[in-house]
């Protein structure tokens, strides 16, 4: 094992440039599937006919698909229909249509958790179920989501991993190109992309688990 050559200035910056665009391409994809999650979760809760049986139908057969097949089905599947989206693009949209659906999931408990006797309340006061929503409902049930949320924005940005299969030149993707140039450097760099991945996710989960405790 050489730690010394593996941790070179020239290798530690090819890693950061991997680690930047693993950042790039979690924090887009976050912003993506919370507010398309979010959307598709309300109309779950609302039961709007027709609609809302679309909306369960997609998000269930989704949620049941790996990840993997998604990204592999972006990058390699719709350029055969004349879409090339490119690995970034392909690995956002993979990601954000697969986090959607867990995101989707998580809003609709969130909402469910929120006492029918509120909407009811609302509407006896001159409320339309929109506002109900909007101004009572929502903003109960975003607290008791956030924990939820924020563990699954963690998977979200583990899963950025998966990516590799399609080149993208994220963390994993550049370790990769490390480690080939000496067989001494593999179980130094996989020990640092651990760690850098550790300390990530280790600060998220610090913030659920406080954002939990002020639920209680």
């Amino acid at each position: 094992m050489d730690f010394i050559g593996a941790y070179s200035l020239d290798n530690l910056a090819f890693l950061m440039q991997g680690f930047y665009m693993t950042l790039k391409v979690a924090v887009v994809s976050i912003i993506l599937s919370f507010i398309i999650g979010g959307i598709l979760g309300t109309i779950r809760f609302t039961r709007v006919p027709a609609i809302s049986q679309i909306v369960v139908a997609i998000v269930e057969t989704i949620r049941n698909l790996p990840l993997l097949l998604i990204i592999l089905f972006t990058y390699l599947a719709l350029p055969e229909i004349g879409i090339n989206l490119g690995n970034t693009v392909s690995a956002i949209i993979a990601l954000v249509v697969f986090e959607s659906s867990m995101i989707a999931e998580i809003v609709r408990g969130g909402l469910d958790s929120v006492e029918k006797g509120q909407i009811e309340a609302a509407r006896s006061s001159g409320l339309t179920y929109l506002q109900a929503l909007r101004t009572i409902i929502l903003p109960q049930a975003l607290k008791r989501m956030v924990p939820n949320l924020v563990s699954q924005f963690i998977s979200l940005l583990k899963d950025t991993s998966l990516a590799v299969v399609i080149s993208l030149p994220e963390l994993l993707h550049h370790a990769k190109i490390i480690q080939a140039q000496n067989t001494q450097y593999v179980i130094p760099i996989f020990i640092l992309i651990a760690l850098i991945y550790f300390a990530v996710n280790y600060v998220l989960s610090l913030i659920a688990k406080r954002l939990e405790l002020k639920q209680t």
